[in-house]
């Protein structure tokens, strides 16, 4: 006798958005790894930590101004899918899933326009 395992019903783009979630985690941990070593763990100071004036200089490199903002990019757009997933879980009608897609994108769009302010003007400060 088998017994038949019931796997819930994939809705549309719901295997999309969930390699999206993956992919994006993935890169989430590279980028993070990133971030951390060259923050604490190349510094030669008392505990790891970089002084403001070490973190103008750090960000005014190009090529850790582009990581820096691609980390931004990232960890947001994972927060928001995660978000996104969390809500639809919930059971929302197709109406109120667009509603809360819309929603998160507008969050996320907002959120990363925010950091790459900071992150310019960090960077023009160095």
């Amino acid at each position: 006798m088998t017994v038949a395992h019931s796997r819930p019903p994939v809705t549309p783009g719901g295997s999309r958005a969930w390699r999206a979630t993956a992919l994006s985690g993935v890169a989430v941990l590279a980028l993070v790894t990133v971030h951390m070593v060259a923050h604490h763990f190349v510094v030669q100071s008392v505990g790891g930590l970089r002084s403001y004036r070490q973190v103008l200089e750090y960000i005014g490199n190009p090529v850790i101004f582009v990581i820096e903002s691609l980390f931004l990019v990232v960890v947001t757009w994972h927060a928001m899918l995660g978000l996104r997933s969390v809500l639809f879980d919930l059971g929302l009608s197709e109406t109120s899933r667009r509603r809360a897609s819309r929603a998160l994108a507008g969050l996320g769009v907002a959120t990363v326009a925010y950091g790459f302010a900071l992150i310019g003007i960090l960077a023009s400060r160095s």
